[in-house]
Parts: structure tokens; C-alpha cells; sequence
């Protein structure tokens, strides 16, 4: 029926499960085929995440970049001035990884910050993504950046879908591209069917949830999911067709799969 294929992401996906590796498990037991998500905690290594994508015989589709110890907590470090020697460390350590276990994609996040915008953060931004750029080419690897909306996360510094698109323009690598967030992407600029097709050749990665409440997409909301995803299927050729599922459960993570059969994705 369809090019699109779906990947459990494991930062919201699967939290019943009694550890981070139980997750892939749970995901691969649910149907899945693929999963996304955070990179690991510091107890797995690199062959623990291999052996469990081998035991499940499922394939990692994209790691968030490694955090480190950066200022931004959970949302990196690639605009900050001041970190650019750890935003190189989180870079090759989240390839090393993505190599161990075949992941073609990582994530890179930006950061938050304490005030507007300036154009040292602007100036730190695409020094360092043009020096990831490389990095990214030489390991077959594809680097995706995501503007992420103001009421999810307050002071991210990429929240702009045409600066992401500017950016990534001016660091000019086949292998850096835009993550299109559905759930952010409505926040942010709304007009999802025409923003599909605008950014279409742009977009290496896409995410979902219903918006406002990042629910399941057939949970009430602003966005009809099945148009959608039929637009997304017909029009927006980009990369390898996997869609994260990048959503809070309602209930169990189980019992909210009922869509990707619903909408007939699933038998």
C-alpha cells in the first residue's frame, strides 16, 4: 500500500519496559521493525546496543546525538559558544556508535538558550555543522537538524524552518538535512500539506504526533493524520520513507498502536 515505513521511538515508546535495552525488545514484540530514539545511557556500549539489534532483528534508523556534559541539558550543544570542543567529541562518539550498530542517520540538536538568539550563536551554529559536515560524509552517515516549537521547548535555538533550510543551504553537504517534525512543524508554520511539498527535497528524516497534546495521530487534535500521512506517502520523497513515532502514549504503548492498523499500515 505504501513506501512509508514506521519506527518506534524509544524516548517516548515502550517506557513499561524494565530497562533501556527492554525497550527494543518491547518494540520488536509489538510489531516493529525499526526504532529511533536517544543515545544509550553510559552502561551500553556499544556491542550491548548491537546485541540486541541483533537479537531483534530490528534496525536503528537514527540515534540523537551523544549530550555529554553540555550546557543545554538534553538538547545539545551546537549552537553555544564556548562548546565547540564538545559538540566535536558528542559528534564523533554518536558516529562510532551509529558505525557499531549500522544507524545511517543521528540527530543533531542545537541547544537552549538563556536569552534571544545573537549572531555569535548564529556564527558557533554553522562553524559547527560545517565541521560535522565531513565527519558525517567520510562515515556514509546523513546528520538531520529540527526546528523544534517554542511551546515544547522554550529558548531551543533552531525553531525557524527557513532559517533550518538557510543553514543547511549554506553548509552545502549532501549528508546534513532537516528532520520534519509533524507535531513541531504545525506549532511552528502550520499548512502541513504545502510545507511537505516545499521542504520535501530538504527532509531526511520525519517525526509525528498529534498536535497540541503529542498523542497517538488518531487522538483528538488539529491535524487529520491519514490525509497527512497520504501526503507525505505521495509527495514528500525523501530519504528512506521511515516516519518516528515520536508521540506519548495515552494509555499503553500497545493499546495506542491501533492506528498503524487502522490506517492501514499494519496488518
Amino acid at each position: 500500500m505504501t513506501a512509508l515505513k514506521f519506527c518506534a521511538n524509544l524516548n517516548f515508546m515502550f517506557l513499561e519496559a524494565s530497562s533501556f535495552l527492554g525497550r527494543y525488545r518491547a518494540a520488536k514484540a509489538a510489531g516493529f521493525q525499526g526504532v529511533e530514539g536517544p543515545f544509550p545511557p553510559a552502561e551500553i556500549n556499544p556491542e550491548s546496543l548491537k546485541t540486541v539489534l541483533e537479537e531483534t532483528g530490528l534496525r536503528q534508523i537514527l540515534l540523537n546525538i551523544a549530550l555529554g556534559d553540555a550546557q543545554g541539558g538534553q538538547f545539545g550543544c551546537a549552537a553555544l559558544p564556548g562548546w565547540e570542543s564538545e559538540f566535536l567529541a558528542n559528534v564523533e562518539r554518536t558516529v562510532e556508535y551509529a558505525k557499531a550498530v549500522g544507524c545511517g542517520k543521528i540527530h543533531i540538536m542545537a541547544g537552549k538558550l538563556e536569552g534571544p538568539a545573537t549572531e555569535a550563536h548564529d556564527r558557533t551554529y554553522l562553524a559547527n555543522l560545517r565541521l560535522a559536515a565531513p565527519i558525517l560524509e567520510r562515515n556514509n552517515i546523513i546528520g538531520v537538524i529540527e526546528p523544534i516549537n517554542k511551546y515544547a521547548v522554550p529558548g531551543y535555538y533552531l525553531s525557524c524552518y527557513d532559517k533550518a533550510v538557510q543553514t543547511i543551504t549554506s553548509v552545502g553537504s549532501p549528508n546534513l538535512k532537516l528532520m520534519f517534525d509533524i507535531y513541531h512543524a504545525q506549532h511552528i508554520r502550520g499548512n502541513i500539506t504545502n510545507s511537505i511539498r516545499e521542504l520535501a527535497s530538504h527532509i531526511g528524516h520525519v517525526q509525528l504526533a498529534q498536535v497540541p497534546g503529542r498523542n497517538e495521530p488518531d487522538s483528538d487534535g488539529e491535524l487529520n493524520f491519514r490525509h497527512v500521512l497520504q501526503v507525505l506517502d505521495s509527495e514528500g520523497q525523501y530519504a528512506d520513507g521511515w516516519v518516528g513515532c515520536e508521540y506519548r502514549p495515552l494509555t499503553s504503548t500497545v493499546e495506542g498502536l491501533r492506528w498503524l492498523r487502522d490506517f492501514g499500515y499494519w496488518q
